[in-house]
């Protein structure tokens, strides 16, 4: 009898746009159920991910996952720290537009965060060299 592998390359993209579609891990208020916020640092987005983010995003995500389990209704949304040098100093480092640089490097590590099948809300996610986030940081400092 032959022994049948699994097709990991076909299953998890399928299942992953399933995921997607039926907007799974996006987050609804209900106030029936316990609430969990679960946040990991967010990545600079000045290159692409490596083991050191995948090492923190799984352990949040493994804690996520399980207060779910347990009923929680979980807020755990993904967001990128891309105001600031370290964004800026790659693209310089790399002859490119920081703002073009800033933009494909988000795609990317997107990409590399939804292959690793993490349970974020997209919907949610954070955009810190976008004006709607920096304007209220700016205007609570000036408070």
């Amino acid at each position: 009898m032959a022994e049948e592998r699994f097709d990991f390359r076909e299953a998890e993209p399928r299942w992953q746009r399933r995921w997607d579609e039926e907007g799974i891990y996006k987050v609804e208020r209900d106030l029936s159920r316990p609430k969990y916020y679960a946040l990991a640092m967010f990545p600079y987005p000045s290159g692409k991910l490596h083991m050191g983010h995948v090492r923190n995003y799984t352990i949040v995500d493994v804690i996520a996952r399980y207060r779910r389990m347990k009923g929680y209704n979980v807020l755990h949304p993904m967001g990128f720290d891309s105001f600031g040098m370290p964004a800026e100093n790659a693209a310089i480092q790399h002859g490119a537009n920081p703002a073009v640089w800033t933009r494909e490097n988000i795609a990317e590590m997107t990409a590399q965060l939804k292959q690793m099948g993490y349970s974020y809300d997209w919907s949610r996610a954070v955009y810190t060299y976008r004006e709607d986030y920096y304007r209220w940081t700016q205007w609570l400092f000036l408070q």
